[in-house]
């Protein structure tokens, strides 16, 4: 026996796939202005990552600062010191235990999509994810749900939440279960930030180590 579609149901599927491309679209108009509106942020960051089955693998404690387009800081103060910073150019990955730094050409499509969201880099963004949003204006929150399109993608979804305008959140959830959950806490956005915060002078007497990618 045959299905056969009806006109007002034909007519019904083209306009729940409609309205599903427009909630999209405007999820990703909100996102790109609210990301927009951010030109440099410093930010103290407590990065949990969660296992699968809620245990806390690790907690670690972050001092971040970004500078639109190229600017990016990021040092782990604990429990492992680190620090990543780039101008844009070069990326210097410094580790203090090891008494090293690793010396790289600056490559925006390695980052991590939260880094290129923050950074203002959204063009690909509609095209590779599917977007949902979720706002309750009565206590000034937005959260914004990205669901890769790629079957490959490491990540089930990505969220990022948003308190009275300013970055609260962010959860990177993986196909494996694990979660990376960043909070974001003593935000301050648009305040100066002098170019060369973005550069690192080795300090004398570490291993000093230059690579770079191969096209």
């Amino acid at each position: 026996m045959k299905n056969i579609l009806t006109a007002p149901a034909v007519a019904c599927c083209l306009s729940a796939t409609i309205n599903i491309a427009n909630a999209q679209s405007v999820a990703f108009d909100n996102l790109k202005v609210l990301l927009g509106e951010i030109e440099s942020v410093s930010a103290d960051v407590v990065q949990l990552i969660v296992e699968s089955d809620g245990g806390i693998l690790e907690e670690s404690n972050i001092q971040m600062y970004l500078k639109k387009p190229n600017g990016f800081y990021w040092e782990t103060l604990s429990p492992f010191p680190e620090l990543i910073v780039t101008n844009g150019t070069l990326l210097w990955n410094y580790q203090p235990d090891l008494d090293q730094v690793v010396i790289e050409e600056w490559d925006s499509s390695r980052s991590e999509l939260a880094a290129q969201l923050l950074s203002g880099r959204t063009e690909n963004l509609a095209t590779e994810y599917s977007i949902e949003t979720l706002t309750d204006e009565d206590v000034g929150t937005a959260e914004f749900e990205l669901t890769p399109k790629a079957s490959d993608s490491v990540y089930r979804t990505i969220s990022i939440n948003f308190q009275a305008g300013e970055l609260d959140m962010i959860y990177l959830n993986s196909k494996n279960g694990q979660q990376t959950v960043w909070q974001f806490e003593n935000i301050e956005h648009n305040q100066k930030l002098a170019d060369g915060l973005f550069e690192f002078v080795p300090p004398a007497g570490i291993d000093v180590i230059e690579n770079s990618y191969v096209q």
